[in-house]
């Protein structure tokens, strides 16, 4: 690998050059939120002296050490984690498009620097600039402390989502003389993060900043009440000993971020608002305060608040097998009879006996897994999928595309987040293992996200002919294994049972 030199806001940056890709890593877009600036929104950066190595992933946010099975442990943690990562093939002024990758984890783990998020692939297939970012999450990014620390903290709760806004700034001072082109950046995630791209429709310091959303498996369609953010920085300071007050917020900040954590984990088990248990995110997620975020984002998208950004959106088809991960019935699907699958579909209360009969009708070949997981799925991610679509719809006239994703592989099948080594083209070692029928797949998905970003189509010669999803036809492609195509209204079942 050879060394580059690059100026960017702050300073001088030692990058490194490799099989034509410059790559710098660990990049500051804002000030350490540390001190008096925790929960406080992104300050600019600091200036440093000299040349700063660009050349090793900074640092991720703080995060709970228990993580769901499979996922990457963080390499290095800190609160000093407002950083992002470079991937582009040109130090020149070729305006490439721009694809800004903003990662998932809910709103409590993962970063920028997962090896399945590296760049490189994506840059040198497409000729983009692809970007990586990591900030604040959990009791660190969305704490809402309005109530309790007046107005210097009324946007605490959206901490995580300013420093989101904040990187999209710094893309957009310093891209071009990256290679980029400010004027056409694509935002785009997985999970936590496509309910983030969701939110940033409904952040008016983020209209002008993207010109196109891809929503992957993550709908996001509203964020919390003021109410019960409240309630859970109430909570956390129960878990903490401190009693509420003008002085709790000094003490919150002198506190030890491990602290902090453990406390978050204690509300994991707290019932949050409404009395539902808060769950692994203890209740941390943005907060609809009327500053940041002035909308729940189906109605921002709804009103065309984002009128102009065409968006693709889509799911993976197996995306309940997550909810069972370690589950035997996974790897012995007889160990699932009719009788057990009734008593598991009775969490969905007076509505299970309805579903099951429509499930079994849609599918008449369907064994009780493939049901199970089929109702999960569209329970999880299927409904608010296919809303998400519909509100944008509402509110729009740019393109809206639909896609579903079908490759199926192991116990999880086509689990959630199976989609993004594709989207990435890294179905290689040591992500996951390369065959003939990853690789040609890959060409089709990278490809397509790529065309998307450059000018809001993600139709090309390697696909079918991809038509707008719309009310009329609700077409989809169909991304598999063995060939890939449009279909009508895959959701079907969706409009039919769910909103019965």
């Amino acid at each position: 690998m050879s060394e580059v030199l690059v100026e960017v806001t702050g300073g001088t940056l030692r990058g490194g050059q490799s099989e034509g890709i410059v790559s710098l890593k660990g990049v500051p877009y804002a000030a350490p939120p540390v001190g008096p600036l925790r929960w406080a929104a992104p300050q600019p950066i600091e200036p440093w002296e000299g040349v700063r190595d660009a050349l090793e992933y900074g640092p991720s946010c703080p995060q709970p050490a228990e993580r769901p099975e499979g996922w990457d442990a963080e390499t290095a943690e800190s609160e000093d984690c407002l950083v992002l990562n470079v991937w582009t093939p040109g130090l020149d002024d070729g305006r490439r498009p721009v694809m800004v990758w903003i990662h998932g984890g809910g709103y409590t783990t993962g970063s920028g620097s997962w090896p399945l998020y590296n760049g490189a692939a994506l840059a040198r297939r497409g000729e983009v600039v692809v970007v990586t970012v990591n900030h604040r999450l959990g009791v660190l990014g969305y704490l809402h402390l309005a109530e309790l620390g007046g107005p210097e903290l009324a946007t605490s709760g959206n901490a995580g989502m300013l420093d989101l806004v904040a990187s999209l700034e710094w893309v957009r001072d310093n891209i071009e003389s990256l290679g980029g082109d400010p004027a056409n950046l694509t935002i785009f995630g997985e999970s936590g993060g496509g309910a983030k791209v969701s939110t940033l429709h409904a952040m008016p310091s983020a209209h002008t900043l993207f010109h196109r959303a891809a929503v992957q498996s993550g709908p996001g369609l509203y964020v919390q009440t003021p109410e019960q953010a409240n309630e859970t920085a109430r909570n956390l300071l129960e878990e903490l000993g401190i009693e509420a007050g003008t002085a709790c917020i000094d003490d919150l900040r002198a506190l030890a971020v491990e602290r902090l954590l453990e406390a978050q984990r204690g509300l994991a088990a707290r019932p949050a608002a409404g009395g539902r248990p808060a769950g692994p995110m203890g209740g941390f997620g943005p907060v609809l305060d009327g500053a940041a975020v002035a909308a729940h984002p189906a109605e921002a998208f709804a009103d065309g608040s984002a009128d102009d950004v065409p968006m693709l959106i889509g799911r993976n088809n197996d995306e309940g097998t997550l909810l069972m991960a370690g589950d035997p019935v996974l790897t012995d699907p007889g160990g699932l009879d009719e009788a057990d699958l009734e008593a598991r579909l009775s969490t969905f209360g007076d509505r299970s006996e309805a579903l099951l009969a429509g499930y079994r009708a849609a599918y008449p070949d369907a064994t009780p897994l493939d049901l199970l997981i089929a109702i999960r799925s569209d329970a999880f991610m299927g409904l608010g999928t296919v809303r998400l679509a519909e509100k944008k719809l509402k509110g729009t006239t740019a393109p809206v595309y639909m896609y579903r994703f079908n490759w199926a592989a192991g116990p999880l099948r086509s689990g959630h987040g199976f989609e993004i080594a594709f989207v990435f083209d890294n179905v290689h070692e040591p992500v996951m293992h390369r065959s003939a029928s990853r690789a040609e797949l890959a060409d089709r998905m990278s490809e397509a996200w790529i065309a998307f970003a450059r000018d809001g189509d993600p139709s090309h010669a390697g696909l079918p002919e991809w038509p707008a999803y719309s009310f009329e036809d609700r077409s989809t492609m169909l991304f598999d294994r063995e060939a890939c195509g449009v279909e009508t209204d895959p959701f079907e079942v969706v409009h039919s049972l769910w909103r019965s």
